[in-house]
């Protein structure tokens, strides 16, 4: 294992405007001053989190992922978060990857908040995604995703270091975000790192970001609330190893198979 240097970038969304969005992020990411490995913005960053898919999504190749490539490649930095994506003639809240080699990986949300209709505007993704980097296995999940712990859990099969959250969470239920979040943890024996929204949206929810590292044992490394935020912080994966071999809890873990 080794070191790894992550960039938490909490901010107020612009409203369905890709364009500032865009514009917004960029000078955010120029300010970092650190030296980082992975980018991690919010759930929905280009937009917001909007049921408007078939205004607002682009393709593979659109522009928002072009630029996503562009920043990896001039940055030399992994980025990732969310935004809306049409394929087939369907929408998906896809989290996207873009590496410094300008490869793409993707995972489309799996669980779809139904009370904002999210499960009637866009499809439910179907597979995880496992990212390997630089021998560090990373679990990309999005939001909702957060309260199903048999979607996250870590198996023999599936093992993972760090899991990252990228979330539009609302201060009506940021209780169950903070909470959630050292749960996973603590059952996965795994770093967690999560990015949320602070500001209104356009349905006039409000965020307080309140984004997160938590470590192996559940103990929380950095939280911040209610201001935007960019924030760099390194982790190192030798707790992993040390923690899931001097308490062994997965040995004692039930067996099941998804259908």
């Amino acid at each position: 294992m080794q070191k790894l240097s992550l960039t938490f970038i909490q901010s107020e969304l612009f409203w369905e405007n890709k364009e500032v969005n865009v514009s917004h992020f960029s000078k955010l990411i120029d300010d970092i001053k650190e030296q980082t490995d992975i980018i991690i913005l919010p759930e929905m960053f280009s937009t917001g989190f909007t049921m408007n898919a078939s205004i607002l999504a682009e393709r593979m190749d659109g522009p928002v992922v072009s630029w996503m490539k562009k920043i990896a490649s001039s940055k030399k930095v992994a980025i990732c978060g969310s935004l809306i994506i049409e394929e087939n003639n369907q929408y998906f809240n896809r989290f996207i990857w873009a590496g410094i080699e300008g490869e793409i990986q993707f995972y489309d949300k799996r669980h779809l908040f139904r009370m904002a209709d999210e499960n009637n505007t866009y499809t439910s993704g179907q597979s995880k995604l496992l990212i390997n980097y630089n021998g560090i296995k990373i679990f990309p999940v999005i939001c909702y995703d957060l309260r199903f712990p048999v979607w996250l859990r870590r198996t023999k099969l599936f093992d993972y270091d760090l899991m990252i959250v990228v979330a539009n969470w609302p201060e009506r239920r940021v209780h169950h975000w903070k909470t959630l979040l050292q749960a996973r943890a603590i059952e996965n024996q795994s770093f967690v790192a999560a990015v949320n929204r602070v500001g209104n949206d356009g349905n006039g929810f409000l965020y307080t970001g309140e984004s997160s590292l938590i470590n192996p044992k559940g103990d929380i490394v950095f939280q911040h609330a209610n201001e935007s935020i960019t924030k760099t912080v390194t982790i190192d994966l030798n707790e992993v190893d040390e923690w899931r071999e001097s308490f062994k809890a997965i040995e004692d873990a039930d067996n099941f198979v998804f259908e």
